[in-house]
């Protein structure tokens, strides 16, 4: 690492902790706004994920869990891997981007995997439904309404407090 990059890196990493210090007693400077981005974000690659797996599972006629299994996994891969990119491109060296990708999706995507499953586990149907069914694609893609719904106040709590996409902003500053 040369000394500019690594001189970018301790000026984000001082940023962040003045935000948090500033910004860590509440969520008046988390805006909705915010918070939807973030979400959508997220929303993005877990999407990217949780349809891949969801298509190889029930094209490969795996069963629920292994087809659940490789959708989560995939969502995190995903869903880290575009917050990496973001990062990388705005200078962070591997390491230092691996760590604020964890920090800032973590739960986030945790969340969202938690109620957007939930929501298929739970729709009578949806789990012997095939990728040719309507009720494969309704489920799926409402089960991401209903997890962006959920998911967006746990955001702007987070971002109000200088933790989850709040961090990942100042590795983009």
């Amino acid at each position: 690492m040369d000394h500019d990059q690594h001189h970018h890196q301790q000026q984000v990493q001082h940023e962040h902790h003045q935000q948090h210090a500033q910004h860590g007693d509440g969520d008046r400077h988390a805006s909705w706004a915010m918070a939807a981005r973030a979400t959508l974000h997220c929303l993005t690659g877990c999407a990217i994920g949780e349809i891949l797996g969801m298509v190889i599972g029930t094209a490969l006629g795996w069963g629920n869990v292994p087809t659940m299994v490789t959708a989560i996994v995939l969502a995190f891969f995903f869903g880290y891997s575009l917050t990496l990119f973001g990062l990388r491109r705005a200078g962070l060296d591997l390491r230092a981007a691996v760590k604020v990708a964890l920090a800032a999706d973590t739960v986030s995507i945790a969340v969202m995997e938690l109620v957007d499953n939930g929501v298929v586990a739970l729709t009578p149907g949806a789990m012997e439904a095939q990728l040719s069914d309507g009720l494969f694609w309704a489920t799926l893609l409402g089960g991401f309404v209903v997890a962006f719904l959920v998911t967006t106040p746990v955001n702007k709590w987070m971002i109000g407090r200088g933790m989850g996409h709040a961090v990942a902003h100042a590795g983009h500053a």
